[in-house]
């Protein structure tokens, strides 16, 4: 009978055909599938739907699409959930220590699901942070033929400024695109008395005009991105915004790319390799991508029994210049990308400097350099610049390492221009304590704020904080004054001297948790080295008095979390 079938049809067999699988076909009929829906291949449409905030909001309608486009090409779509948590709406709260533990459970659901259901191929659909790389870690390691389909970027908005181009000011005639990176910075304006509540409620207001994810180079559209450079997410229907009139079409088309995918049998091993790795790795340095990039990547790496370092991120950023005016550094956001040609353009850009190998199976059936030959650039844009005129010379990240971050730090250097500064720590052992004093006015121009126990284990988690650095940017005489480091990450849309993912952290008794109060820190970007300005004798001295604090969840998923979870420096992962 499996002859007759078609050739798709490979791992659910098991569970649909036969006399004996007779009740199972029972249950699935009885809601709607028919008996020829089931001796069709089965495709599984893990959605991370929710309506708690604009970024996966709308892949419902995204799902319907893809499995419109399954059905069109002979497949049986079965659609299920799993879970997602809103950066953006729990940053700055206790809630934001769930984002990152989020991203091993979402790997975790869609692995069960998919094994308890035996599918032949596999569409996740994801529109945030965590969901994406969370989705590309479940291809990986279930390795049968799929995609990651993102939902797509939010439309930005528009906000009525002052005669500066930048201060919300409501009622005047000149308007700006903005981000939800606007509205934090408000925030911190708003907390220095530099604007007034009518002013941030125009920030507030104007800056979410409806569904998709946050709108410039943060941590979604930039794992979107390195999706498409992976080869796990077909380029350039991957960058189609959120709201477009195109949307629906080009989710339809990622449904029949599936289908190929499971006929010929194409899985993530034959596509996730070691070449295909850097190329991602480059597209992220090339367009100021977010620091949480090389957290997810050597996750994903790991997945792949694949070695991946800190250190391969600086080494590929080392030689590739920054050239997309993005924001949170930049001037545009995620739809300008599109609209410039999108990352075919990006991808042509890095063949011709000889930065892309592209020579790997994509899920769209060509390698990145074909996808790199069908560019189509739009005249005149400013958005992925020439390598003749690029923003710095270099990548937008830097690994630094040093007597505080053994095993390394990851840098974002895109949206600043300090490559040494050296001031007087002051020391914070959470978020809320260095927000409380940003707000209070006690954080003074030089000063570099260390915040710890806020790693992996110690949050647990791994906070974000962008509710510290966009309110620190939103203080001028702080903005390009002060420095921040912590075990801990930040948002993509962060921006500023700041230092992230200090490894070992400090519940696990890393330097971090050895900084006192007023203690001089230097960060040297150019010698690559993050240090506190004291003798290894009195370093040593202070480990040895180092008491590892209480955890502060001992049960629950934050406790499991704590309890298995891997160094910074290792991708943070759970498995």
């Amino acid at each position: 009978m499996s002859n007759e079938l078609d050739p798709g049809k490979r791992n659910s067999i098991v569970l649909t055909e036969g006399p004996n699988r007779a009740a199972a076909r029972a249950m699935l009929r009885s809601v709607g599938f028919t008996k020829d829906d089931l001796h069709k291949p089965i495709i599984g449409i893990a959605n991370t739907w929710t309506e708690i905030g604009p970024c996966n909001y709308h892949l419902r309608d995204i799902a319907e699409a893809v499995k419109e486009g399954i059905r069109a090409a002979g497949g049986t779509p079965m659609e299920f959930n799993t879970i997602t948590i809103s950066d953006g709406i729990t940053m700055g709260t206790e809630g934001m220590k769930a984002s990152l533990i989020s991203r091993d459970m979402i790997a975790d659901s869609i692995e069960l699901v998919s094994r308890g259901n035996s599918f032949d191929g596999l569409v996740c659909i994801a529109g945030c942070d965590k969901n994406m790389p969370g989705a590309i870690m479940a291809l990986a390691r279930l390795d049968i033929p799929g995609m990651m389909l993102y939902g797509g970027s939010i439309a930005p908005g528009h906000m009525h400024v002052g005669a500066d181009g930048k201060t919300p000011q409501p009622g005047s005639d000149k308007t700006i695109d903005i981000t939800i990176q606007q509205v934090f910075e408000a925030i911190g304006a708003h907390a220095a008395g530099k604007i007034d509540d009518a002013q941030l409620e125009e920030a507030e207001g104007t800056a979410c005009p409806g569904p998709g994810a946050c709108g410039g180079q943060f941590t979604a559209n930039t794992m979107a991105m390195a999706g498409e450079f992976l080869g796990i997410s077909p380029m350039e229907i991957t960058g189609v915004p959120a709201m477009s009139k195109d949307k629906h079409a080009a989710s339809r088309e990622a449904g029949k790319l599936v289908m190929d995918l499971v006929r010929k049998n194409i899985k993530p091993s034959d596509i996730l390799t070691r070449q295909s790795m850097e190329d991602a790795i480059a597209a992220v340095c090339a367009s100021g991508g977010s620091t949480n990039a090389v957290l997810h990547l050597i996750a994903v790496a790991h997945e792949l029994k694949m070695p991946l370092t800190m250190d391969d991120f600086d080494i590929i950023s080392e030689k590739t210049p920054f050239i997309c005016d993005l924001q949170p550094g930049g001037k545009r956001v995620a739809r300008d990308y599109q609209d410039a040609g999108g990352s075919r353009v990006l991808a042509a850009r890095l063949v011709e400097k000889g930065l892309l190998h592209g020579n790997t199976p994509t899920v769209s059936g060509k390698t990145v350099r074909e996808e790199a030959k069908a560019a189509q650039e739009t005249p005149g844009q400013d958005v992925i610049l020439p390598w003749s005129n690029p923003l710095k010379p270099t990548g937008g990240l830097v690994i630094l390492k040093g007597n505080l971050a053994p095993d390394g730090c990851v840098v974002k250097v895109a949206g600043h221009e300090r490559v040494l500064h050296t001031g007087p720590a002051r020391v914070f052992d959470s978020e809320d304590l260095c927000f409380k004093a940003v707000e209070a006015g006690e954080i003074k121009p030089n000063d570099v704020c260390v915040i710890r126990y806020e790693g992996p284990k110690g949050g647990p988690g791994m906070r974000e904080m962008l509710a510290v650095t966009a309110a620190i940017k939103g203080i001028p005489e702080l903005s390009e004054t002060v420095a921040l480091l912590t075990d801990g990450r930040f948002s993509g849309a962060t921006r500023g001297l700041m230092a992230g993912h200090v490894a070992p952290e400090a519940f696990d008794g890393g330097p971090i948790a050895f900084v006192h109060e007023g203690d001089t820190i230097t960060f040297d970007i150019k010698a690559r080295e993050l240090r506190v300005n004291i003798s290894e004798e009195e370093l040593a001295k202070r480990k040895a008095n180092f008491k590892r604090p209480e955890p502060r969840y001992k049960r629950g998923v934050f406790a499991k979390y704590a309890n298995t979870v891997s160094s910074a420096s290792l991708g943070a992962v759970t498995s």
